[in-house]
C-alpha cells in the first residue's frame, strides 16, 4: 500500500427519502440530517473530540436552511469539537464526489487530521434551481452558451445514440428490480437508519424503492421534457447538432432520478491518522479525473471522465469489478456503456437514482458507499464511482479495497 494513499477509514449515509412535502425526511432541517451522520461516523468509530480536522460537504443548493457553511454548523452539532473547519462544495452533481477528492488530496499531501466528506441535500426544503444562477436567471448568457435544461440534453443524448423509449424504459425497470432485490439481500450495509432528535425511528431504507413496478405503467407515462423543448429549447439543441431532424422525448417521471432528501458522510485520512485514532482501512482513493464536455449535450462527462482515469492509472475497462454511474436519466448511463464498451453485468448492479433517488450534493458519497458495500459483498477489487454534472462536466473516483 503505498505510504502517500488516502484512506477510506468508514462510509455511511442516511436513507433516501422522498423529495416532496409527504416524504420522511421532510420536517428535518439540512444541519439535523447532517448531525446525525456527523455523530454516527464519530461514534461507531470512537472519535474523541478534535479527531476531525475538516468536514467537507458537497451542496448544489448552497442557500437559505443549506447555506453558511451547513457543514461546519452540523460539526458543531455532532460533537466533533471546535477546532474542527468546515467546507461547502458545490460542483453541481458532483459536488459529493468532490468533496471527497478534496479529503484525499489533503490525506496525500500530508494532513495528519482525518476528514469526514460528503454531502447533503433536502431537496423538499430547498428545491432544485433555488440558487439561481446565469443560465437559470440571465437569457443572454442561457442563450450565448447553448443552455438547455439537463431534461433536454438528456433527451438529446437518447436521440443521437438511438435510443428508443423502450429502451430506456427497459434500463429503468432494471434499477428499480436491481434496487428491490438489493434491499431484499441487505445488500445496502452502509446505510443508517435515521431517527428524531428524541432517538424515535424515522426511516430505515430508501423510501423511493418499489418492491414491483408495472411495466405497462412506465411505458404510459407522458415526457417530461417535451414542453420545455417546444418553447424554444429543441431549437438550441438542433442548432448544436443540425443533423438530427428532432429531439425524441423519451425521459418520464419513470425513467429519470427520484428527487430525494438525504446526506452521505466518509471518514477519509492517511495511515498515520488512521494508526493514531486505532482505524483500520477499507479501501483506497487510488486517483479522481474530471473532464468537460459539450455544455449543450451536458450529461455525458461520466464517460471522458472515466477514459482518462483509466489512463492516468494505467487501467482498462476490463480492469474494473464495478461501475456506479449515476442514474441522473437512463440514457446518461447507456451511453456510458457505450462509452466504455462494458456490459451492464458491472454497472450499478443493485440499482441506482432512478430508484433510489438523486439527493444532489449527497449522492457522490451515496455511491461510494454502495459501491464499496458491494466490493467487500464480492470480495473483489476495484471500481469506479462516476457522476455528469452541469455544464458538461463529469467526474470520476477510482477506489481500491485493501
Amino acid at each position: 500500500m503505498p505510504a502517500e494513499s488516502a484512506l477510506i477509514y468508514d462510509t455511511i449515509r442516511t436513507p433516501r427519502g422522498k423529495g416532496r412535502r409527504d416524504g420522511a425526511l421532510h420536517e428535518f432541517k439540512p444541519v439535523n440530517i447532517l448531525t446525525g451522520l456527523l455523530r454516527t461516523v464519530r461514534e461507531r468509530n470512537g472519535l474523541g473530540a478534535n479527531a476531525v480536522g475538516d468536514v467537507v460537504m458537497g451542496v448544489v443548493n448552497p442557500l437559505g436552511e443549506q447555506g453558511s457553511v451547513v457543514a461546519k454548523t452540523a460539526a458543531q452539532l455532532a460533537g466533533l469539537g471546535q477546532d474542527v473547519c468546515g467546507l461547502q462544495v458545490n460542483r453541481f452533481c458532483a459536488s459529493g464526489l468532490e468533496a471527497i477528492a478534496i479529503a484525499a488530496d489533503r490525506a496525500v499531501a500530508g494532513h495528519h487530521d482525518l476528514t469526514i466528506a460528503g454531502g447533503v441535500e433536502s431537496m423538499s426544503r430547498v428545491p432544485m434551481g433555488s440558487d439561481g444562477g446565469p443560465w437559470l436567471e440571465d437569457p443572454e448568457t442561457a442563450f450565448a452558451t447553448h443552455f438547455v435544461p439537463q431534461g433536454i440534453s438528456a433527451d438529446l443524448i437518447a436521440s443521437l445514440g438511438g435510443y428508443s423509449r423502450q429502451q430506456v424504459d427497459a434500463y429503468a425497470m432494471q434499477s428499480h428490480e436491481r434496487a428491490s432485490r438489493a434491499w431484499r439481500e441487505a445488500a445496502f450495509t452502509s446505510i443508517v437508519p435515521f431517527h428524531d432528535a428524541v432517538g424515535l425511528p424515522v426511516l430505515s431504507r430508501d423510501e423511493l424503492v418499489r418492491e414491483r413496478v408495472d411495466p405497462s405503467a412506465m411505458a404510459g407515462l407522458t415526457p417530461s421534457f417535451a414542453a420545455q423543448g417546444a418553447v424554444g429549447f429543441d431549437d438550441i439543441a438542433l442548432s448544436r447538432y443540425p443533423s438530427l431532424r428532432r429531439v425524441d422525448h423519451v425521459h418520464t417521471p419513470g425513467n429519470s432520478s427520484g428527487i430525494a432528501d438525504g446526506a452521505s458522510a466518509v471518514l477519509i485520512g492517511s495511515a498515520e491518522a488512521g494508526r493514531r485514532h486505532g482505524l483500520k482501512p477499507r479501501a483506497r482513493i487510488v486517483a479522481t479525473a474530471l473532464a468537460g464536455t459539450d455544455p449543450t449535450l451536458m450529461l455525458t462527462g461520466p464517460g471522458p471522465a472515466t477514459q482518462k482515469l483509466l489512463r492516468l492509472t494505467g487501467l482498462a475497462p476490463e480492469d474494473i469489478d464495478l461501475y456506479e454511474v449515476n442514474e441522473a436519466f437512463a440514457a446518461v448511463v447507456l451511453r456510458f456503456m457505450e462509452d466504455l464498451g462494458v456490459s451492464d453485468d458491472r454497472v450499478n448492479v443493485n440499482g441506482g437514482a432512478i430508484a433510489m433517488g438523486h439527493p444532489l450534493g449527497a449522492t457522490g458519497g451515496m455511491l461510494l458507499g454502495t459501491l464499496l458495500d458491494e466490493l467487500e459483498r464480492r470480495d473483489a477489487k476495484r471500481g469506479i464511482v462516476t457522476l455528469c454534472a452541469g455544464g458538461g462536466m463529469g467526474i470520476a473516483t477510482l477506489i481500491e479495497r485493501i
